[in-house]
């Protein structure tokens, strides 16, 4: 995986201030709630300092704490994946307990549902590492981008990657039903209108959904790149938004964009 970020449009600081200052206040209650401060059912701080938030959980286990950082954990954690020397890491019973005062996990990974390629194994990481969020072809919606969300503008997490894969279901159902013309069942229509835009259309066959597949990452994570909280984020160099394909194949993640 390539470890280098990708530049982001360019928003000034002075709005990007004035974004972060406009937070409302009642955020404060849910960073409490993340991070393990509010006590469930008494309604009472447990005691856990304000610097809480933005510091890793646990001496013994630093988490990248920059963008570059979390994209080089990430990729050294597919190497191990793809060439079988998994290290399964952070599931002891002292990790297990050190995460109930609180989590800071260093990378958003926005994936697909496809049960082949679930991230905590595809990167490695273990209790803590990950904020996962999962919707087939990685359609956004609102209960989406609030969950993506949370990461960054609560936790200060560094990274967003936006996962797509080979052969995508969702992708391919999306392309062959923009070619035939033909509904899909219930809610799945609503998937695929949504990756319809990213249809490359100047291919054919299976070289159409591949390249589809790609293309949809990028738009799913330019439309990331285009909310003004984030963007914000971006901007102060605090976060990175970024694009990769897991490959079934070889077993490895790539940067796309």
């Amino acid at each position: 995986m390539n470890t280098d970020v990708a530049p982001h449009r360019a928003v000034s600081r002075t709005w990007a201030a004035s974004v972060a200052a406009a937070i409302p206040a009642r955020r404060s209650l849910i960073r409490a709630a993340l991070t393990g401060t509010v006590a469930i059912g008494a309604g009472l701080a447990v005691g856990a300092p304000a610097a809480a938030a933005t510091t890793p959980t646990g001496s013994t286990r630093p988490h990248p704490t920059t963008a570059g950082e979390a994209l080089r954990e990430l990729a050294a954690g597919n190497l191990r994946w793809r060439t079988y020397r998994e290290r399964h890491p952070h599931e002891t019973p002292a990790v297990r307990k050190d995460l109930t005062a609180g989590q800071h996990p260093f990378a958003v990974v926005l994936g697909c549902i496809d049960s082949r390629v679930p991230p905590e194994l595809v990167f490695d990481q273990g209790l803590g590492d990950l904020f996962i969020v999962r919707s087939a072809g990685e359609v956004l919606d609102e209960a989406v981008l609030g969950s993506i969300a949370y990461g960054p503008l609560e936790l200060g997490t560094p990274l967003i990657m936006v996962l797509g894969h080979q052969s995508c279901g969702a992708v391919t159902a999306a392309v062959k039903a923009d070619e035939t013309g033909e509904k899909l069942p219930a809610h799945i229509q609503y998937l695929a209108d949504q990756i319809a835009p990213a249809i490359d259309h100047t291919k054919e066959g299976d070289a159409r959904i591949d390249a589809t597949i790609s293309a949809n990452v990028r738009m799913v994570r330019s439309r990331l790149a285009a909310e003004p909280d984030l963007a914000a984020r971006v901007a102060s160099g605090d976060l990175a938004i970024v694009g990769a394909r897991y490959e079934l194949n070889t077993q490895r993640v790539h940067r796309i964009c």
